[in-house]
């Protein structure tokens, strides 16, 4: 099951990933999950992350039609959507939200061992102080009933990301406001010449 496997995250999809939190501080977002697992099952790699949606990120149509873009682009490269993120609207809610949840139920349909990530806003805060190297946020898989379950609560490390030094380099993106850039869904369906891909995030 997913919670028996290890989950690796590269430095440019994760940073994405709390770039576009906080560009959205004061509403949720969420974001897909690129990569791939091992051909025995072992391990999940996520190679890339695409931001989702900061308005309304409950919503059916933007959200498939989101999910087939990035699988249809991201398919040809031999990767798919191996899990999902979110960000909870407020810095102190730590639950996982319905919404977050069913998303994350209909990526397994295609993903069983799909990751469900929780950004974690205390331990980001509390970032510059100790230089953690481990990612600020919380890894949620299904276990055997079916349900989501925290991974990792028991001091075991499911989750790493690929780069060392991701923190320190997420902290001076965070410093030269590099989250100005951040390009989601929602920026696209609202202006299409808008790239989702955000390709230019790290030139």
């Amino acid at each position: 099951m997913g919670g028996e496997s290890l989950y690796e995250i590269h430095q440019n999809a994760y940073i994405k990933l709390v770039l576009h939190a906080l560009k959205h501080g004061t509403s949720a977002v969420n974001a897909a999950l690129i990569g791939r697992s091992s051909s025995a099952g072992e391990s999940v790699e996520i190679v890339d992350s695409v931001p989702l949606f900061h308005s309304q990120i409950g919503l059916l149509p933007p959200l498939e039609i989101a999910l087939m873009m990035i699988e249809e682009y991201y398919g040809e490269k031999g990767l798919s959507i191996v899990g999902y993120f979110h960000a909870n609207e407020r810095s102190d809610d730590f639950e996982l939200s319905s919404v977050a949840k069913n998303i994350g139920d209909h990526i397994t349909r295609y993903f069983p061992q799909a990751a469900l990530l929780l950004l974690e806003n205390k331990k980001l805060e509390a970032l510059p102080e100790g230089m953690d190297r481990s990612p600020v946020m919380q890894l949620y898989t299904k276990d055997a009933s079916r349900s989501w379950k925290l991974v990792g609560s028991d001091g075991s490390n499911k989750l790493a990301i690929k780069e060392p030094s991701a923190n320190i380099v997420l902290l001076d993106y965070i410093s030269s406001e590099k989250w100005k850039d951040i390009i989601d869904f929602d920026d696209h369906l609202d202006d299409i010449s808008k790239n989702w891909l955000n390709s230019e995030l790290f030139q």
